[in-house]
């Protein structure tokens, strides 16, 4: 042992042991090799189920905020072109949003977030970024109705940009998302393509704000005034971020004082038949100062 631990004159015979009884710690170590394996594989296939089900909930999570960010992208991208198209409008404008569509199927109104406290009036004019959408026609304390203008009932005067043909677009009777052009004569220079823009008559909608385009124009030799057809430009149907155009100063000025004037006098929050009684004659009292405010104004 001395002269192996000095010398290693025994090195090959250990060797040589080693290599005879390899086949025999190979054998011993069956058992505990087979334990493993199938301890690897129920254990792997756990895992396995349990990191798929984590990957799974991480991607619906992914999924959910990648439409909440195209979402944003979205509603960024239409709020930089209702600002963009603000800087055309002469006089003050109001951001508002679409909150609600009426129920009324022979009614295209919208209700807006703004009311008689921002000084939303009767007859104000609303835009998107796109074209003209309507006018106010009722106003609350805290919000207010919008009359698109592809009401039946809707009348706009507008202009051809082309040569500067005026005429009147009303929503049409048989179709819900377009225009028709009343009391056209067949000598009148239109056609398909042409581009229409508010005339500014009347004087409610600002004018050379772009309104729809002219798609059919069909002229009967037997009729009186030619049948015309147009396609608004405002998204009716898909935009809720808006502006309320206040066309003078001195509207402007008489209906927030209106609003001033109608702020003291709202309720408060309160419960029973009272506090109904109350909110209702508020309600009133809001539709009908700033209609007066405007009249004044404009006289």
């Amino acid at each position: 042992m001395f002269a192996d631990a000095r010398f290693g004159y025994l090195e090959r015979i250990r060797f040589g042991l080693g290599y005879v009884t390899s086949p025999v710690y190979w054998v011993a170590d069956i058992p505990t090799r087979v334990s493993f394996w199938i301890d690897d594989v129920f254990v792997s296939r756990t895992d396995l189920l349990e990191e798929n089900d984590g990957l799974r909930a991480n991607l619906l999570i992914a999924q959910r905020e990648l439409q909440l960010l195209e979402s944003l992208v979205s509603e960024n991208n239409r709020l930089l072109a209702l600002n963009q198209a603000t800087r055309g409008i002469n006089g003050d404008v109001l951001a508002a949003e679409i909150i609600n569509i009426s129920p009324d199927p022979y009614s295209k109104r919208v209700l807006l977030n703004k009311g008689a406290r921002e000084g939303v009036f009767i007859g104000q004019a609303l835009l998107d970024a796109n074209g003209l959408m309507g006018q106010v026609d009722e106003v609350l304390p805290y919000t207010s109705w919008v009359l698109l203008i592809t009401d039946s009932h809707h009348v706009t005067p507008v202009e051809v940009n082309r040569n500067g043909e005026r005429a009147l677009a009303r929503g049409s009777r048989t179709t819900a998302t377009e225009l028709e052009l009343v009391f056209v004569t067949q000598t009148q220079d239109m056609k398909a393509g042409d581009r229409l823009v508010s005339s500014g008559m009347g004087q409610v909608y600002p004018k050379n704000y772009p309104v729809a385009e002219i798609i059919s124009v069909f002229a009967d030799p037997g009729q009186d005034f030619a049948t015309i057809k147009a396609r608004p430009f405002a998204q009716l149907d898909s935009t809720r971020h808006v502006m309320l155009v206040f066309n003078n100063e001195e509207a402007q000025t008489s209906v927030r004082g209106a609003a001033d004037i109608l702020e003291p006098e709202l309720p408060a929050v309160e419960t029973g038949e009272a506090a109904i009684i109350e909110s209702t004659e508020a309600s009133t009292t809001a539709d009908q100062l700033p209609q007066a405010a405007v009249d004044a104004a404009v006289q």
